[in-house]
């Protein structure tokens, strides 16, 4: 899908056509769409394709007066009640004419660049900083969103773990531990990038554009703590569960060793008194109420001696 938007007044508003200042904005692209571009503004092919392949670390990238930056980007999935975070590597060219991004699959990004353009920042597509600083800030501000949203799915887990030690509870915090994984790489992949950039030696940077700079590098900054804090929270959740389970099956097998021995007795007695031979009390017409009477009394002696032992 190719859409097009161009800068009025601070604010990006989609345009009828492909012309100088524009943005180009590629997503899930077709091969006729790429060649298109690539024909149209004299894009590298590598450049196009780079942010296509799914495994793209964050950098950045001069081939003449092309300037490629490569961002990572949340991606919620949902695998039925599962919901599972990953990232997808944005592409950002900058040519003298116009701006093109360039990104797998359609990304909640897009309408948060356009929701706040005017808002955060004034766009000036001529003036493609701008645009850079409010896509930077705007991936740092879903990054944080998604991250709340994983607290909350943390709290919520818990409390159903509370109340049953199911796999599938166990396999919903799985989900999100890898999910602050893929989060965390993302977002200190994207500092490098942003701290390249505020070094000057790839875009013309006034004091201004530094001091906005700095502040989205907080925002992310910010995200890669939170992602780490989670994910150690997480962690030591896991491991206190494993214990808690691992305690659990202590507890019944113990209970079930004990009650093991207990009827052992009892059974023991009656199967040596079920033999064929000469036995004591065999003549006595009370023998079997003596004998269950001796196997009630032991099992019971077992039983209280276990319960003082607290294996019961």
């Amino acid at each position: 899908m190719v859409r097009i938007y161009g800068s009025e007044n601070g604010f990006l508003v989609p345009a009828e056509k492909v012309g100088p200042n524009t943005w180009v904005a590629l997503t899930a692209p077709t091969e006729e769409e790429l060649r298109f571009v690539e024909t149209r503004f004299g894009i590298l092919p590598d450049f196009l394709k780079y942010p296509l392949d799914e495994e793209e670390r964050p950098r950045i990238e001069v081939e003449g007066k092309q300037l490629l930056i490569i961002f990572h980007i949340p991606d919620p999935r949902h695998e039925g009640d599962i919901i599972r975070y990953e990232t997808l590597p944005l592409g950002i060219i900058i040519t003298e004419e116009v701006v093109v991004t360039v990104c797998l699959k359609e990304n909640l990004l897009f309408e948060e660049v356009i929701a706040q353009s005017g808002r955060f920042l004034k766009v000036d597509l001529g003036h493609p900083v701008s645009f850079l600083f409010l896509v930077f800030y705007c991936v740092a501000n879903l990054y944080l969103r998604y991250l709340r949203l994983i607290d909350r799915l943390i709290e919520d887990y818990e409390r159903e773990l509370h109340r049953s030690f199911r796999n599938r509870e166990l396999l919903k915090i799985l989900s999100l531990e890898k999910s602050l994984v893929y989060f965390n790489t993302a977002l200190r992949g994207n500092d490098v990038v942003l701290t390249r950039i505020q070094s000057g030696r790839y875009l013309r940077l006034s004091d201004e554009d530094l001091e906005i700079l700095e502040d989205i590098q907080i925002e992310n900054r910010q995200a890669i703590e939170m992602a780490k804090i989670y994910s150690d929270i997480l962690s030591g959740t896991m491991d206190a569960y494993a214990s808690i389970i691992g305690n659990n099956l202590n507890i019944v097998m113990k209970f079930l060793t004990a009650l093991a021995i207990v009827l052992a007795l009892p059974t023991m007695i009656s199967s040596i008194y079920g033999m064929n031979i000469r036995l004591p009390l065999q003549e006595n017409p009370h023998a079997f109420w003596i004998i269950m009477g001796i196997s009630f009394a032991v099992s019971i002696l077992l039983t209280a001696y276990f319960i003082k032992k607290r294996l019961f």
